[in-house]
């Protein structure tokens, strides 16, 4: 299986979001935290882009993607 990490621009057009409007919706717990990829860089994975867009798409609450970002981050967790 391919890891990929997208760096922020790719994600910002991925999710349809502003910058400002990104780092709030981690600071909600509403998307995972990035990962650090170099001394001053940061990415987030593509599965869990595709996940949190898929429950978003699918319409779950607030709530619910909530759940999902903590088991995402969980998993990246238990992987290390």
């Amino acid at each position: 299986m391919t890891h990929t990490i997208l760096r922020l621009p790719a994600v910002l057009r991925e999710r349809g979001r502003s910058r400002s409007a990104h780092y709030l919706d981690i600071q909600q717990g509403l998307f995972t935290h990035p990962v650090q990829i170099g001394l001053r860089a940061v990415g987030w994975p593509t599965t869990e882009v595709a996940a949190i867009n898929a429950a978003r798409i699918a319409g779950k609450s607030e709530v619910e993607i909530r759940t999902l970002v903590a088991k995402l981050e969980a998993a990246r967790k238990a992987a290390s």
